[in-house]
């Protein structure tokens, strides 16, 4: 997951290379950019925010999220408005 942190709002805008690009109004103070792209893919992914959990990049625009209870091609396929087709 790409984080961009500082914009107008929380959103999920579509791809970045091969990762999930998510725009946060919140800035990268204190973990709260972090917190809310972790909140924006639980919404997106319809499960629970505990259900998603930071593996990496805890001080990085680049993010790892595990998905409790969520398989890859169902994250897959609930994440496919988002993941047209990879920017350049």
């Amino acid at each position: 997951m790409h984080v961009i942190p500082r914009c107008g709002r929380t959103e999920i805008v579509g791809r970045h290379g091969d990762a999930l690009k998510v725009r946060v109004k919140e800035a990268p103070v204190d973990g709260r950019a972090t917190e809310a792209a972790r909140l924006a893919v639980a919404s997106a992914l319809g499960v629970g925010a505990g259900a998603v959990r930071l593996e990496s990049g805890e001080r990085s625009r680049h993010k790892r999220f595990r998905i409790a209870g969520l398989g890859l091609l169902e994250a897959e396929r609930r994440l496919a408005p988002w993941l047209g087709s990879p920017e350049g």
